[in-house]
């Protein structure tokens, strides 16, 4: 058997489990005292769920990377896939993400239904949900839904 620990995370391979049981799974919540803004370095290893509670000032560029000293292509393995969830709070002024990438190099999404945001929603908070899938050596496919709209 083969673990590997990454932060929170433990991989765990070649192994045969029997008789367990999962009564509720539970993820961290990243909140961010924060306007999504800029270049937006979504930490994989810290949290599924990335929340920024500030209104947004600007389109963002999503960074989707391990954390700030490991990659998600060493940390993800080839076949091998993470989801995200980013909530982006928007004011009087709507806005939404518009470039992607991964330890820095750019990806374009797959979008649900072939649409790809083209706008945010005012006075909400927008959710957009990613699936990465590395299918080979720093190669993914992102498939991305979004904007939801809460208000």
């Amino acid at each position: 058997m083969a673990v590997e620990t990454y932060g929170p995370y433990v991989n765990v391979t070649n192994s045969t489990l029997s008789n367990q049981s999962l009564s509720g799974a539970l993820e961290n919540a990243n909140v961010v005292a924060s306007a999504a803004t800029g270049t937006l370095n979504i930490d994989t290893l810290t949290s599924g769920v990335w929340f920024y509670t500030v209104n947004a000032t600007g389109n963002p560029t999503i960074n989707f990377r391990g954390n700030a000293s490991t990659t998600l292509n060493a940390f993800l393995g080839i076949n091998q896939s993470i989801s995200v969830v980013l909530l982006i709070t928007n004011g009087s002024t709507a806005y939404y993400p518009t470039a992607f990438q991964i330890d820095g190099a750019s990806v374009t999404p797959k979008w649900l239904n072939g649409i790809a945001p083209a706008t945010g929603n005012a006075s909400s908070i927008d959710g957009y949900n990613f699936t990465i899938i590395k299918t080979g050596a720093a190669t993914y496919t992102v498939l991305g839904t979004g904007s939801h709209k809460f208000a």
